[in-house]
């Protein structure tokens, strides 16, 4: 089986009466030689760590090594608890398990990187929020990993998931769109539905530089992961309505791609560019750095 674009993906998915999900644990199957269960077992451990991430962000007020992030999970938590949200409990949530995650991986803790590390807050974000206010089981959501793998192969394949490469398009930008098709196919979405929600997160992200603050995946990154979860659920819901994406995702992807390549390298994890060249930045970064030595 070779699946290189949505487009194969949809017509897969049709032919073999499946969802997105259930074609990537087959796909993985034929790839790796592994016997299913084994193949959900270690997807299941992965799910496992994301959980402990958000568990251990949502209580720990410290900081980071930088200094310079750390803490706002706590503070999004109780807010959120306090029910002040204007978001609305699936986009709050979300948001708090998001920022848990990307400053656990700030402190140095372990993440799953979906599809990197500098974007490994909105998956989770998303599939926790999903988890409290749907009573999704455990294996609907390692289900949702793999819908989420799927699209990220198929994105991956076609273009970039690194900041370095694409810019933060190709890191926010990719896992958001992964997020939003995940939540349509837990949703009941169709393999349609799901691709369009991909394509809709996607383009509202295109041309988004990676500019981190001394170098270091924190600012503007973990506030990145926790909007790319807004934008998630907006795409999901657009989507799961049968607002349809005017450009076909593969053409999206490719969009991504092209800017990517077009984009000069001062905005492409050099923090050399953007918010890492402002005055602000430039004294974090020494101060930073002043510390470190």
């Amino acid at each position: 089986m070779n699946i290189q674009s949505m487009e194969e993906l949809i017509v897969a998915c049709q032919s073999e009466q499946k969802n997105i999900g259930e074609m990537m644990l087959m796909l993985e199957v034929e790839k790796s030689g592994k016997e299913e269960e084994t193949i959900i077992r270690m997807m299941e451990e992965r799910l496992i760590k994301m959980k402990e991430a958000v568990d251990n962000g949502i209580k720990d007020r410290s900081t980071a090594p930088s200094g310079i992030s750390g803490g706002d999970a706590v503070k999004m938590f109780e807010y959120t608890t306090q029910g002040k949200s204007l978001s609305g409990i699936y986009i709050s949530d979300a948001m708090t398990y998001s920022l848990a995650t990307s400053e656990n991986n700030a402190r140095m803790g372990v993440i799953v990187a979906t599809p990197t590390a500098g974007a490994a807050g909105i998956l989770p974000g998303v599939l926790f929020s999903l988890l409290k206010n749907d009573h999704f089981s455990h294996q609907e959501l390692v289900m949702g990993l793999f819908t989420a793998s799927m699209l990220g192969y198929v994105i991956a394949n076609r273009s970039f998931i690194s900041g370095a490469a694409g810019g933060c398009q190709a890191e926010v930008g990719s896992a958001t769109a992964m997020a939003a098709g995940t939540i349509v196919e837990l949703k009941g979405g169709t393999p349609e539905q799901a691709v369009n929600a991909t394509a809709i997160a996607m383009k509202s992200l295109l041309g988004l530089v990676c500019d981190p603050v001394a170098g270091l995946v924190e600012v503007p990154c973990i506030k990145r992961n926790v909007i790319g979860t807004s934008i998630a659920f907006s795409a999901a819901d657009l989507a799961l309505a049968g607002v349809e994406s005017r450009i076909p995702c593969d053409e999206v992807i490719e969009a991504m791609y092209m800017i990517g390549k077009e984009m000069p390298r001062t905005l492409k994890e050099t923090s050399l560019g953007g918010l890492a060249a402002t005055e602000t930045a430039k004294q974090v970064k020494e101060r930073v750095f002043c510390k470190k030595s």
